[in-house]
């Protein structure tokens, strides 16, 4: 089985250290980076399956990275935060990270997000295969949102809006279950591969960002609130 390509952009030697030779015994290779700068280079020049990325760093921060990578950039992001510091957290989700953990952290945790990734990766690159292979061109359409499975494309009224890999998902699962509340534990196990922690803001920060991007193309908000239970699509035509 060939080995996944991470990159690591941390300007912590010793944590690079340990995490080549653990996650070497995991059947991945580290590819590392010790500021922001030579990481968003690494990061545009070569294909990797993860970049884990540290927000404060020489000549660029994590923030910094991710905005310059944009939403163009399909490899997905595990933030690395400081403990306990939740706006470093939202802010990274904000500019694109598919999640965050905050250091210090067990090892075995780090192992476990990252394959929690990678399989929503490999489960999506599958789907796409599939559909590609049955030369079907998938489309999801309600209330004026269109999903091009076929070329993970969205459009609201015709005009494509960009989602990163995370938010897509997060838009098929209420949009594919449209008129219902999806929990946010629901939306959680199935699109982040994990539990919802308490005090987790991370669901909410992602549906606020798809909102956010939809608003100027629509005149309600169409991912409705259900305060104590989770996020509705709705379905009436309204805008």
């Amino acid at each position: 089985m060939n080995k996944k390509q991470i990159l690591l952009i941390d300007d912590d030697h010793e944590l690079a250290e340990l995490l080549v030779d653990y996650l070497a015994q995991q059947n991945f290779t580290v590819h590392c980076c010790f500021d922001g700068q030579s990481g968003l280079e690494q990061a545009y020049n070569n294909n990797f399956d993860l970049i884990l990325l540290d927000v404060m760093m020489p000549k660029l921060d994590g923030f910094e990275v991710l905005k310059a990578l944009g939403p163009k950039h399909k490899t997905p992001v595990l933030m690395l935060t400081a403990k306990g510091d939740n706006n470093d957290k939202v802010r990274g989700l904000e500019l694109g990270a598919d999640d965050y953990l905050a250091k210090p952290f067990h090892h075995q945790e780090l192992l476990a997000r990252i394959k929690a990734i990678l399989r929503r990766i490999e489960l999506v690159n599958q789907q796409a295969l599939q559909q590609n292979a049955l030369k079907e061109k998938s489309l999801l359409l309600v209330n004026n949102i269109e999903l091009n499975h076929a070329i993970r494309a969205v459009f609201c009224h015709g005009h494509p809006i960009e989602l990163t890999g995370t938010e897509y998902q997060i838009l098929t699962l209420l949009l594919e279950q449209h008129g219902e509340i999806i929990s946010k534990e629901t939306i959680s196990e199935q699109v982040l591969g994990r539990k919802l922690s308490p005090f987790d803001r991370s669901i909410d920060v992602h549906i606020g960002n798809i909102r956010r991007k939809f608003l100027p193309f629509c005149d309600i908000e169409k991912i409705k609130t259900v305060r104590g239970a989770g996020y509705l699509f709705l379905t009436g035509e309204s805008d």
